[in-house]
Formats: C-alpha cells, structure tokens, sequence
C-alpha cells in the first residue's frame, strides 16, 4: 500500500515476517471516522493471512469499525539501542510489521472458537486441559454486561521494517563513546 522509504530496512523474508507475528505480544490496531484517529494496543494472532482479535459488542473501536472498516495493524519490537560515537550513526535494533486491510466480525462460530483457541495457545499454552467450547464464546458475557465479538483484519498489504542488533554494537550501561575504536 504505501512502500518503504529506506528500502535497506525492508524486510522481505515472509517466514521471518510470520514468526515475528507469531511471536509478537502486542500489536496496534488503527482506526479512522469522521477524521478522528484512534489506535489501540491488542492481543492479537495472525493466522490465514489476517489479524484476529477480540473485544466487546460494543464501544467506540466497534463504531468507529462500523463507521469506516478500512484500519492498519502494527506490531513493532524494539531490542536495544546501537552504539556509535557518531551521535547521528545511534540507531535502535527493531522489527515492525504494519499490515492493512478490510476488518470483519467473525460471524462464523466455529471460525470464532478456532481463532480464540490459537490466541489462547499463544498466550497461555498449556495452561487449558481441554480446547476452547464453542459454547462458551455464544454465552461468555464480561462483568460489563458486554458479549464477546472475534474480529479479523484481512491483510491487503504487509510491509516490514527491520534493524537487526549488532552485538558488538549494542549499548550497555556505562559504555562509553571515548573508548570505542574508530
């Protein structure tokens, strides 16, 4: 959708890209209406080229969906700071992925149980004896009086930027620039 400026950050390596998503903890979910922005942090998994999460029936991400479907997705790790005695070659090691796309409700329940059983494995595996019922998303009700929706943004562009970490490069506390080597 829109391309990377400093292509020497790009990353192409789509099984670089999945694992990163896989991986990843927390992403942010954009979204426009009416020329207001609101972004979100989420859980999130990304599975058959789209983001899935969830939330409440209800509230302003539900409108503001309702209002305008189109939002962007990012997920962004940072792993430490690049030393260098030239202040403007400091750099950051990190890897981001922005995705755009079209968000959906998931409407199909079954579809709804499957993606909620991949977040479940994602951020506590192991920890269920049994996979996620069905039933439960028909009937789970939060202390708000809010039903569960699963939604999923599906992917029309994924870009991907990185800076890999330099070991030999990477900031400590107490480094100093005067005791690097030129």
């Amino acid at each position: 959708m829109f391309p990377i400026r400093l292509q020497k950050r790009a990353c192409t390596d789509e099984d670089k890209i999945q694992t990163f998503l896989e991986q990843a903890r927390t992403g942010f979910l954009g979204l426009a209406s009416d020329h207001v922005p609101y972004v979100v942090p989420l859980n999130f998994v990304w599975t058959d080229n789209a983001i899935y999460f969830h939330g409440a029936s209800e509230g302003r991400k539900i409108d503001m969906i309702a209002a305008n479907p189109e939002g962007c997705f990012t997920v962004s790790e940072e792993y430490g700071t690049i030393a260098d005695p030239t202040p403007a070659h400091v750099d950051t090691a990190y890897m981001s992925v922005i995705i755009y796309g079209t968000i959906e409700k998931v409407t199909d329940w079954d579809e709804a149980s499957a993606a909620m059983q991949v977040m479940l494995n994602k951020y506590v595996p192991g920890y269920f004896d049994r996979p996620l019922a069905k039933s439960h998303l028909e009937r789970y009700v939060s202390s708000m009086g809010s039903t569960t929706s699963v939604f999923k943004l599906v992917a029309s562009s994924v870009t991907a930027k990185e800076s890999e970490p330099n070991p030999a490069k990477m900031y400590y506390e107490g480094r100093k620039s005067h005791e690097e080597r030129h």
